[in-house]
């Protein structure tokens, strides 16, 4: 047998170091993704944490991560719970998702009621990529349990299907009011726990047990507060008893000034006009206010309940030495809940608001003060029920204090985390064509010098026959219950909406109709008057009314 040579030996050393040297820095690469980490809560109004304005509720760990990190002044959602996860979870437009609506069935593909195939979730999509992916939370895009997390790509699950819960157990385990599943099995949380601690401490564990596999992972904790029902720990409702005498009129004022000073409203954006349907704080009995004043005091601890959890969160990070490597995105799925009164068909029950067994909502009133400086409410396209903080932290990329404008969408957050992930979105996936994605990737505004996204087609919105189209500094919204009146805004002037310009510039309505006509054919937008009769004839997939499951989420 012929001996190697001194040079080939020599060669064959350098290959191998070479060749070990390359997978080495394949792992590192590997090892150096960032860790994603989408955090959505619910009902939150525009100015209703310390970054964008409310300066009475103690938000310490929002407040740093903004300060850490990146907040945007423009930031869209879909005005509703389902819609806004089906994009959420897609990158796509809610009916090329299949939750046109809600979660129910209406009888068409756009409006199905869950998740289509054709729509990959982030978790799908970061698997395949190299992720471990995790949720903890609500769930809303899909009832039956082949719609559920762990069947579309959720390594680990814990949280609730439906689209509400209560926060306290007041049942049983044979008749659960808080019904959880935890990877397809339901599980039973025991009486005087708090829903908002069980979903984090969740998360907390999910993301423990996964450091043992030595790779990145994607977490999405879907907080339900501060959705109704107004449920929160008595400790944290004594910090805001006395908070709310100052009442909804003032505070609403100082809640636009403060987001003028916090940098998300611009100094020349007025208020908008007060809801003609909102009762002067004033005008109130002292028994009224009294109430009042509670309920709010509730809203304010859930919130501040839940930026306990994000503390605990980052200390979690921290002990596991991965806070210097995670993404952190803070949003909300719609604005502040409108309407007045507790709702007609929920049980009434003699306890105090925030307590366990009691059941009532945020109401129009306050939620004016929450959507602060915007105009109106959840489940409409008006600045107030479509626009939602931004928050985004990930020290080794965002540069911190930053405050840029944005007009980003939640259809933008999928091809954005796939470009920090390196993961790649297939054009099929299991045998199924996909969707393309319907966003842009916000990478440029969060790590480098973009101000804003520059959109090859403009951004649009339709859900129950409320229609907008926003291209560049115009918007044109027209609402089901106003007979399909168009109204025109420009909204670099007048992001409150106070001033309809449809009348003095009919040609600009007609432009921005027939894009929103463009958008409504690509995505199988059906008019709603049309979709309407089968609203009501339609009965949903577990044998509810599509009208009885809507009210009840």
């Amino acid at each position: 047998m012929k001996l190697p040579t001194k040079n080939a030996a020599l060669k064959t050393t350098v290959l191998t170091l070479g060749l070990g040297l390359t997978l080495f820095t394949g792992f590192a690469q590997q090892q150096k993704k960032p860790n994603i980490i989408l955090i959505l809560v619910d009902d939150l109004g525009f100015s209703d944490t310390g970054p964008y304005g409310a300066n009475e509720i103690q938000t310490p760990n929002l407040n740093e991560l903004a300060q850490g990190g990146l907040k945007l002044k423009e930031f869209y959602n879909n005005s509703i719970c389902a819609p806004t996860r089906a994009s959420v979870l897609t990158g796509q437009y809610q009916h090329k998702a299949g939750v046109g609506y809600f979660n129910v069935n209406l009888g068409l593909p756009a409006y199905q009621g869950f998740l289509n195939k054709e729509s990959l979730t982030l978790a799908e999509v970061l698997k395949n990529g190299g992720y471990s992916t995790l949720m903890s939370g609500k769930w809303h895009v899909g009832d039956d349990q082949d719609q559920w997390p762990n069947q579309r790509g959720f390594d680990k699950f814990f949280g609730f299907i439906g689209g509400a819960s209560n926060y306290y157990e007041i049942g049983n385990q044979d008749k659960p009011t808080v019904p959880l599943i935890k990877n397809n099995k339901p599980v039973y949380i025991e009486p005087g726990k708090y829903l908002t601690d069980e979903i984090t401490n969740n998360a907390l564990e999910f993301i423990a047990d996964q450091d043992k596999e030595k790779k990145p992972f994607f977490l999405y904790l879907a907080f339900n507060a501060p959705h109704w029902p107004l449920q929160a720990l008595p400790a944290d409702i004594e910090k805001y008893k006395e908070t709310y005498k100052i009442g909804w009129d003032s505070l609403r004022k100082q809640r636009h000034q403060n987001a003028i000073k916090a940098g998300v409203i611009s100094a020349d954006q007025k208020i908008a006009e007060h809801d003609q349907l909102v009762k002067p704080w004033d005008k109130l009995t002292y028994d009224e206010q009294q109430y009042w004043q509670l309920r709010q005091a509730v809203f304010a601890a859930m919130i501040d309940h839940v930026d306990q959890s994000i503390g605990k969160l980052r200390s979690k990070l921290k002990e596991l030495k991965k806070d210097d490597n995670t993404l952190i995105v803070f949003i909300s799925d719609n604005g502040a809940q409108g309407g007045n009164g507790t709702r007609p068909y929920t049980q009434r029950t003699t306890e105090t608001v925030g307590a366990p067994g009691s059941y009532e909502i945020q109401n129009s009133n306050w939620s004016q003060t929450g959507n602060s400086p915007l105009r109106n409410y959840k489940a409409t396209p008006y600045e107030g029920g479509i626009s939602a903080p931004f928050i985004a932290w990930y020290p080794a990329k965002i540069k911190a204090g930053t405050i840029k404008k944005g007009t980003g969408h939640i259809i933008d957050l999928a091809p954005t985390f796939y470009e920090f992930a390196g993961a790649k979105y297939p054009t099929d996936f299991n045998g199924v064509k996909t969707n393309p994605l319907a966003g842009q990737s916000l990478l440029p505004i969060l790590t480098g010098t973009a101000n804003e996204i520059q959109r090859a087609q403009p951004l649009a919105w339709e859900r129950g026959g409320n229609k907008a189209i926003r291209d560049g500094k115009w918007k044109l919204v027209a609402i089901a219950s106003n007979e399909g009146k168009y109204e025109l805004y420009d909204i670099e002037k007048d992001r409150a909406e106070n001033n309809d310009l449809a009348a003095k510039n009919p040609e600009i309505v007609a432009k921005l109709k027939a894009k929103y006509d463009e958008w409504a054919k690509r995505n199988d937008v059906v008019e709603y008057e049309i979709l309407r009769p089968k609203t009501l004839a339609q009965p949903a997939r577990t044998g509810q009314t599509p009208a009885t499951r809507e009210r009840r989420n």
